[in-house]
This record gives structure tokens, C-alpha cells and sequence, in this order.
């Protein structure tokens, strides 16, 4: 089975984010990588720190997107947690690597309510790192067509990740971790 790191930076470069995933496959939508409750989640930010993941989760890297979604099954709050991204790149045989440009695009499970988060740190980035107007422009577009997309029954969205969601399910486990 095949192991793949996915990597999130700042838009500065520095470490944020690191989940080791098992590779699921990939379709029209992009790859997807299988994170199943007990995987580990290595934070990078203030003191470096780690948690487990409390749900099984399909994360789904889209080619050539500024988004990718994390799709997670019950007692998660969110259905659906999509990160606001640069396109993500190889940078290693088996690992991602993505600049998290701060906005979130949440479905809430209990009423599927649709909410744009972290846009208050978007705006202080945006300023702190310098984002080029490009950027920018492709970072809030992204956040706008995925709110239309989660409110509006697009798939991926719709559906077409569950068949993935029960491929990620089981014990983290069983299969090799990365450090």
C-alpha cells in the first residue's frame, strides 16, 4: 500500500501541517489520500505539537486546483473542510506539498449549513506575506466557487467522495507512518 505525506506550508515557507495518508487512487477529481480515525497530525506552528485524528477522513488533492477537501465521517462537526490552497506540487516521491493560504471552506454536518472561515487571518497574511495581487485573486475566487459548490450539490461534493470515505475507513494502524 502506498504511504504519501501531505505537506502544508505557509505562504513564507515555514512548516505548518503534516498528515502521512494512505494513497487511495486517483479519478477526474484529483487524488485521494485516505487519513482514517487514529491518524496522526504533526502541527508545526507556536510549540510544535501532535494530535490524532478523532474521525476516518478522505482528503482530496484536486491537479491544478487553489483548494483541496477533506471529506470526514461522524462524530466529526464538519461534513466537509476544504483548505483554500497554491496548486499542490510533488515534492518527493510520495509527498504533496501545499501553501495553506488561511481561508476554509466548512459544510457543517447538522444542517449543511455552508460557512467562509478564517478570512480575518487571510487579510492579515495577505499583508504580513505580501500575497501578489494574483494570488489573492485566485485565493478568494477559490473560496467563493467552493461555498457555490458545497451549498449547491456540485460533486465532488455531492456524493462521489463516499465510496472514497469507506476506502480510508479503519485503523491508522496498520499501516506504516512516516516521520
Amino acid at each position: 500500500m502506498d504511504v504519501v505525506d501531505l505537506v502544508l506550508r505557509k505562504y513564507d515557507g515555514r512548516p505548518h501541517r503534516r498528515v502521512t495518508g494512505r494513497l487511495l487512487g486517483e479519478d477526474e477529481f484529483g487524488t485521494w489520500i485516505g487519513t482514517p480515525r487514529g491518524t496522526m497530525v504533526r502541527y508545526s506552528y507556536g510549540l510544535r505539537r501532535v494530535s490524532w485524528t478523532k474521525s476516518d477522513s478522505v482528503r482530496l488533492v484536486p491537479r491544478d486546483a487553489w483548494w483541496m477537501a477533506m471529506f470526514s465521517a461522524e462524530p466529526s462537526r464538519s461534513e466537509i473542510y476544504c483548505d483554500v490552497i497554491t496548486p499542490a506540487r510533488r515534492t518527493g516521491e510520495s509527498e504533496l506539498t501545499v501553501i495553506d493560504l488561511d481561508i476554509d471552506v466548512i459544510r457543517m454536518r447538522a444542517g449543511g449549513r455552508v460557512v467562509i472561515d478564517d478570512e480575518d487571518e487571510f487579510a492579515e497574511h495577505r499583508v504580513r506575506f505580501g500575497y501578489p495581487d494574483d494570488v489573492v485573486a485566485a485565493a478568494t475566487g477559490a473560496a467563493a466557487d467552493l461555498h457555490a459548490a458545497l451549498s449547491g450539490g456540485a460533486e465532488p461534493f455531492a456524493g462521489e467522495y463516499r465510496e472514497w470515505l469507506a476506502r480510508a475507513a479503519g485503523p491508522a494502524q496498520r499501516w506504516p507512518r512516516r516521520r
